[in-house]
């Protein structure tokens, strides 16, 4: 993997293999990342659950429960 080094003064543009500690920060911040987005998926995936939950212990739809909250 390589990296691009601009200079912003004079707009030349060299690049360069990464070094072991860029190597291991980029697999760090990958696995960061990762992390991140699975625990988003879990709770956009919980907060779905709940939801439908809720409606089924209302008896209602979800259409129904916009029309409740006064949603289009």
């Amino acid at each position: 993997m390589t990296k691009q080094i601009i200079n912003c003064q004079t707009g030349e543009i060299t690049e360069r293999e990464l070094n072991k500690a860029e190597k291991d920060q980029q697999k760090i911040d990958e696995a960061n990342i990762k992390a991140t987005e699975d625990l988003i998926k879990a709770e956009q995936e919980a907060r779905a659950t709940a939801r439908q939950a809720l409606l089924s212990k209302l008896g209602i739809t979800q259409e129904e429960a916009q029309l409740l909250l006064g949603g289009n």
